[in-house]
């Protein structure tokens, strides 16, 4: 048998209704104020965000200067690697870099010199493709840290490298 219906229906939002909603407003506001003080620099000192895009527009560049010595070791390499080149070439500008010239600008801290070419063109394949793969993992795991904008960046750049990382190691075999 069921049971009847309560004998008034209360009017007005219920307890658990107001609830709700006074701790998304909560949330609301938490997560709005945080964004500000990470975007934009304090004090003159540069914002979490711009030293995120500084250090991924270098270890573009850094990318792209690998992919420069092995295109110099191998000239016959020049045309599979071109295309990734030039993708790494615009990863260095998405983050509002300058692709520097061939040796200019320091390799990555960690990385080895650009200009240190394994022997045979497989293994220089090979390091390439090490070489995205631990930079790609390297932004996967950065995104947390990031706001909203640059956290989709990082992301699409680290699938991009993975990327080049699967096509390369491919291209090795």
């Amino acid at each position: 048998m069921p049971y009847p219906p309560p004998p008034r229906t209360p009017s007005g939002p219920r307890r658990r209704t107001i609830l709700a909603s006074a701790a998304g407003a909560a949330l609301l506001v938490g997560c709005s104020s945080g964004a500000d003080e990470t975007e934009e620099s304090t004090g003159g000192s540069p914002s979490v965000a711009e030293r995120a895009r500084t250090r991924a527009a270098r270890d573009s560049r850094g990318i792209v200067e690998r992919y420069d010595a092995v295109i110099a070791a191998y000239p016959g390499l020049a045309e599979r690697l071109g295309v990734l080149r030039a993708e790494a070439v615009r990863h260095v500008e998405a983050f509002g870099g300058t692709p520097a010239a061939t040796g200019s600008a320091s390799p990555t801290v960690g990385s080895p010199a650009p200009s240190v070419v394994p022997g045979t063109e497989k293994d220089a394949l090979a390091g390439l493709a090490s070489a995205e793969r631990s930079l790609a993992d390297a932004r996967a795991k950065s995104l947390l840290e990031m706001p909203g904008e640059l956290a989709r960046l990082l992301a699409s750049v680290a699938a991009a490298g993975a990327a080049h990382a699967y096509l390369l190691t491919e291209a090795a075999k």
